[in-house]
């Protein structure tokens, strides 16, 4: 996992989940290239954003889900 500090600088369409609601409690995740993934507050575009493999993420969900 790595980071950028601003997360509007990335050449990415940002997509939340069908399951977020409305309010402001949500993540996007943006597809970078085939094999990584962006992950940002959706309340700070241009804050900071995460970028994981396709298996690091996986674990990394599977791990939150999993507490």
């Amino acid at each position: 996992m790595t980071h950028i500090n601003d997360a509007s600088a990335l050449p990415v369409t940002w997509w939340k989940s069908s399951y977020s609601d409305s309010g402001a409690q949500c993540v996007e995740c943006g597809l970078v290239s085939p094999t990584t993934i962006a992950v940002r507050d959706s309340k700070d575009v241009h804050g900071p954003a995460l970028l994981f493999s396709a298996d690091a993420l996986s674990t990394f969900v599977k791990g939150i889900a999993a507490s």
